[in-house]
């Protein structure tokens, strides 16, 4: 459980700061003079929670899930009401692939398979982490996720590394690996 605290936190700061990485250093507001002109004297509007999409197009190192998310026409719906879970896996976790493969589902004949897989991904319900349990879980793409809970959280063979990443319409998990639902073959493509 050490290892999630430290991606947490910089997780945490990234969410916090809407994702603008001049921000990062600081979780504070920034001091500005008083504004000479009294008709910009009214607070802006609290800032609105982000959808799932938009805080993982704020991170770099989910550029390969977003541009995967988008190639499968997932966008819309990852933007939707929800609430979802999403486990997500970092740009390394897609670079462990077989070489070529992400190329090769990112491409339109593959669309099919690639929703397949990352629907696989997503969960109904936003499930946080102290909620979590072993066990079998119906993924949104129909078949089971396993998630084990002893030595670490896991789901099947990806290692949940950041958690309770919170989106206006769900939350989001940090996993290292790509998860496959059971009747997809990689090397078929």
């Amino acid at each position: 459980m050490k290892k999630l605290l430290a991606p947490l936190a910089i997780i945490g700061l990234l969410v916090s700061c809407g994702g603008d990485d001049s921000d990062v250093a600081s979780t504070e507001a920034p001091t500005t003079e008083a504004p000479a002109d009294e008709s910009m004297t009214s607070e802006a509007p609290a800032e609105e929670a982000q959808d799932i999409v938009a805080i993982a197009s704020a991170n770099e190192d989910f550029s390969t899930l977003v541009a995967a998310v988008a190639a499968a026409g997932l966008v819309e719906t990852l933007q939707g009401e929800g609430p979802f879970t999403v486990f997500a896996p970092t740009n390394e976790a897609f670079a462990a692939l077989p070489a070529g493969l992400v190329d090769k589902l990112l491409l339109p004949e593959n669309k099919e398979v690639l929703v397949k897989i990352l629907t696989y991904h997503v969960v109904s319900g936003a499930v946080m982490a102290a909620d979590v349990t072993a066990g079998e879980v119906p993924s949104v793409e129909g078949q089971n996720i396993t998630v084990t809970t002893e030595g670490g959280v896991m789901v099947n063979n990806a290692n949940v590394v950041a958690t309770d990443i919170v989106a206006s319409n769900g939350v989001i998990h940090v996993i290292d690996a790509v998860i496959l639902p059971p009747d997809v073959d990689p090397s078929a493509l």
